[in-house]
């Protein structure tokens, strides 16, 4: 479960490596966030000389959590971060690769250009 003031982990080769989550968008007055909820976030840490910045307002998708995600048919998956992939306002990844796992759910849930560029999906 990701809230306001969650540091996160950043799954691509944006630039940033560092987030902290300021608001979660979506459904009005939603405390936390979850696997493939859209956020906005503060980048915290960047590596010097790349188009991002730190200190800069980005929107991301969340893609890990250490919070046990359930499936339907009863397996639980749990991280050991708390990662997202940072987005345009399109919903496109604005990184050309995606580092860790990422579920199969998040194709469902509009990012399959995510799902696409990552190395391990489950």
């Amino acid at each position: 479960m990701i809230q306001p003031q969650t540091l996160l982990n950043v799954a691509d080769n944006s630039g940033a490596r560092r987030l902290m989550c300021i608001r979660i968008l979506g459904a009005g007055k939603q405390r936390y966030a979850h696997i493939g909820d859209v956020i906005v976030a503060v980048i915290k840490e960047a590596i010097p000389k790349m188009s991002l910045e730190k200190s800069e307002i980005i929107r991301a998708v969340i893609v890990r959590t250490r919070k046990e995600f359930k499936r339907e048919d009863g397996m639980i998956i749990q991280y050991d971060d708390n990662a997202a992939v940072i987005i345009d306002q399109k919903g496109n990844p604005r990184g050309s690769r995606i580092f860790g796992t990422i579920l199969e759910e998040l194709r469902e849930l509009k990012f399959p250009k995510i799902v696409s560029l990552a190395s391990e999906v489950l």
